[in-house]
């Protein structure tokens, strides 16, 4: 047994623990802060309470609102030269994913002994990085866990930055900042979190049993609550268990990493600009179809957590969790198809040969996926 396994330095729980955040920040020693969010972030209110204690103790602080789903490079420089402007020795990422992907890159290169061009791939970061805190406002991506910023690099390729170097020093879970998430979007980035710890579980590289207990604790948390938390959206148990299984889910999958689910919803979201757990929902069913005489056991084994007292064989137990996953979508009122997003049969091929670029993910899939294949399985999906 050989394996390496990266995490986060601190994970707080903690109802309304954001609205601490100054204070976490003064006492290690931050003398200016720069918050790295969104518009919708911002325009919802939930940075008002942390604001309020950054002019209550007197710590210069400044707002990157700009973010944008699947950023793109532009974004991310002008991040980078907003915390340089303003002196920050300090970064929060406060949002969903693209936000804390954002703050982990602008904490990395904003002190300027790096570029971004030179850092996309695996274990190319090096540098020392800003102090760095990450609050998730939704329980999806798992960002606050994950060595991983995902960067929209052109109109149909995004590319990665890995590196332990982007783990934040503390991941500060408040469930209360996810109430009143919208349904469709608490959807979406749950079955999000759950294909990160699916793919996890079953990997072909890099699989090891730390992973592996985390991805079945994150599935467990995740599947008992998700059509909770989808139908209240003030159900504060829900959401703080989904907040911890999206958390654990990225634990997992910065170890084991994902594959083909998430190499084929890749090209989705950079051409369509489809959310990225929605189109990872769109693909999730057809590839664990695909998958299914190489990972049987393992996706029956997760079966049993997903969907208890699944009967059959193993290879039966993972058809019918197939099915499970592929209609789940659909029933927490999501786009079920491809071509309820505006895909047709006309934009297969295209998207095909986008997925064979993501090599860093498809080296992952327990079965070999060929162009071929990956053209069938968006026919399947369509």
């Amino acid at each position: 047994m050989q394996f390496d396994f990266h995490s986060t330095r601190s994970i707080s729980v903690e109802r309304g623990g954001s609205a601490n955040l100054a204070k976490r920040i003064q006492e290690r020693g931050g003398k200016s802060v720069l918050i790295v969010t969104d518009p919708g972030v911002l325009s919802a209110g939930l940075l008002n309470k942390a604001i309020h204690q950054f002019k209550e103790l007197n710590l210069p602080v400044q707002i990157f609102s700009d973010v944008q789903a699947d950023p793109p490079v532009s974004v991310i420089n002008s991040a980078i030269k907003a915390a340089q402007e303003c002196k920050a020795d300090y970064i929060v990422g406060f949002g969903g994913g693209s936000s804390m992907d954002v703050a982990k890159l602008v904490a990395l290169l904003a002190p300027g002994k790096e570029k971004l061009v030179d850092v996309y791939g695996v274990g190319m970061a090096k540098g020392l990085r800003l102090p760095l805190i990450l609050v998730p406002t939704t329980a999806g991506t798992g960002s606050e866990v994950t060595t991983i910023s995902i960067v929209t690099v052109s109109e149909n390729e995004k590319k990665g930055v890995v590196s332990p170097q982007l783990l934040p020093d503390i991941a500060l879970l408040d469930a209360e900042l996810t109430l009143g998430l919208p349904a469709h979007v608490t959807a979406a980035t749950g079955i999000d979190a759950m294909v990160h710890a699916i793919e996890a579980f079953t990997t072909k590289r890099l699989k090891n049993p730390v992973s592996d207990c985390l991805a079945k604790e994150a599935l467990r948390l995740l599947a008992a609550n998700l059509h909770k938390a989808v139908a209240s959206g003030s159900d504060i148990v829900a959401r703080e268990n989904m907040l911890l299984g999206a958390c654990l889910a990225g634990m997992s999958f910065t170890n084991a990493p994902v594959a083909g689910v998430h190499a084929l919803a890749y090209p989705i979201g950079a051409r369509f600009h489809v959310p990225h757990g929605l189109s990872n929902s769109l693909m999730l069913g057809s590839v664990v179809r695909f998958n299914l005489d190489a990972a049987h056991v393992m996706y029956a084994e997760l079966g049993q957590i997903i969907k208890p007292g699944l009967l059959g064989s193993t290879k039966e137990q993972a058809a019918q969790l197939a099915d499970y996953l592929g209609g789940l979508a659909g029933e927490l009122g999501l786009p079920q198809r491809l071509v309820e997003v505006g895909i047709t049969a006309n934009d297969i091929d295209q998207l095909a040969t986008d997925a064979m670029l993501q090599t860093r993910l498809l080296q992952n899939s327990p079965r070999e996926i060929t162009l071929a294949d990956a053209a069938a399985l968006y026919r399947e999906a369509l």
